[in-house]
């Protein structure tokens, strides 16, 4: 019931944030999916109006700010004052002394080009003690935190399957808001995302992320859905500055649309009423039930396409466990294929 309950909000928060963008903003994305959504919503927010580095100082006051007038910091729970507490260039060796700009996207990925180098969508007023320990490591999962600031956000190691080097994470407050910027970032700079360099990326157009950062964004996304500061902050930026927008905001479906897709003519992608998996999110065994016609194949995929489980000549309408303790946490697909169609839904691997 939490579960029906949680997706009927999820869908009203869509419909609440979609009704931020102007109309036919989107049109040119419609009926797209996997790769070519991505290429069509780069194609609706790639002109945008590039701002100086210099300029961001006058607008965080505006896209940036507490309720009381102190600086949105997602980095800290420090109270800075804009102007007052602005970085000069000096001093900030703790915290709560100094606020300055943080490429939450490290501009040394990218070698400081622009435009990418002055995007808002990436760039935040946070702590400078805090920045300056984030440094240009990748976000992730902290397992033993050598560093931790004042509202929770972990240097350490990363615990997260996949990749084993240093990571940063921020606080669960504003996961979601980062993953939805990284989301922004590589589908605003497809064009240029090949030659980016970080662990997070492959060095690929689509799917731009390697498997373990695209499954753990995933995550973020989905645990921190989005918020009111998320869509205030994208009006701003689309009305007074940059006149372009952040399409995961505005439609949060679409992160599932690009990356949680696999190639097909069928109509049935996506149809959830024809396949239902439980548990979901699974540990070890997990119980599939469709109701396609005929006999049916399974297969499990990670997010880059590989078949990592299948099961063939599986009889319809019956309920099968099938063992997924090989897999790693993470995001997955089940395909469910027969001669009645095809049907894919989402597994969701956490132990």
């Amino acid at each position: 019931m939490k579960k029906i309950i949680f997706t009927l909000l999820l869908s009203l928060t869509v419909l609440i944030v979609l009704a931020q963008a102007p109309s036919g903003y989107y049109s040119g994305a419609e009926g797209k999916n996997g790769e070519e959504l991505m290429q069509a919503l780069h194609s609706i927010i790639k002109d945008h109006t590039v701002l100086s580095y210099s300029a961001l100082w006058s607008v965080f006051p505006v896209t940036d700010v507490n309720e009381d007038g102190t600086v949105l910091d997602m980095y800290s729970s420090c109270v800075f004052i804009f102007g007052d507490d602005q970085d000069g260039g000096s001093g900030g060796t703790t915290e709560c002394e100094l606020y300055n700009r943080e490429h939450s996207f490290p501009q040394s990925w990218f070698n400081k080009k622009s435009p990418m180098v002055s995007d808002l969508f990436h760039i935040y007023p946070v702590d400078k003690k805090v920045n300056s320990v984030r440094d240009n490591y990748p976000f992730g999962q902290v397992g033993n935190a050598t560093y931790t600031s004042t509202n929770g956000c972990k240097l350490g190691t990363s615990s997260y399957t996949g990749y084993s080097g240093v990571v940063f994470e921020p606080t669960d407050e504003y996961k979601g808001d980062f993953a939805r910027t990284y989301f922004y970032m590589v589908t605003r700079y497809y064009d240029v995302v090949e030659g980016f360099n970080t662990p997070m990326l492959n060095k690929t157009k689509f799917p731009a992320f390697t498997e373990w950062a695209l499954n753990l964004l995933l995550e973020w996304h989905e645990q921190d859905p989005v918020s009111e500061k998320e869509i205030v902050r994208n009006n701003l930026i689309y009305d007074d500055y940059q006149h372009n927008r952040n399409p995961f905001i505005d439609n949060p479906n679409y992160a599932k649309d690009i990356w949680d897709y696999t190639n097909s003519s069928s109509p049935n992608l996506f149809a959830t009423q024809k396949i239902t998996v439980s548990p979901n999110p699974a540990q070890d065994v997990i119980s599939v039930k469709t109701s396609l016609s005929g006999n049916t194949t399974l297969s499990i995929y990670n997010l880059l396409g590989s078949t990592l489980i299948r099961r063939e000549n599986i009889p319809a309408h019956e309920t099968n466990p099938i063992n997924i303790s090989a897999l790693s946490n993470g995001v997955y697909l089940i395909c469910v294929e027969s001669t009645g169609g095809k049907a894919i839904t989402r597994l969701v691997v956490n132990r």
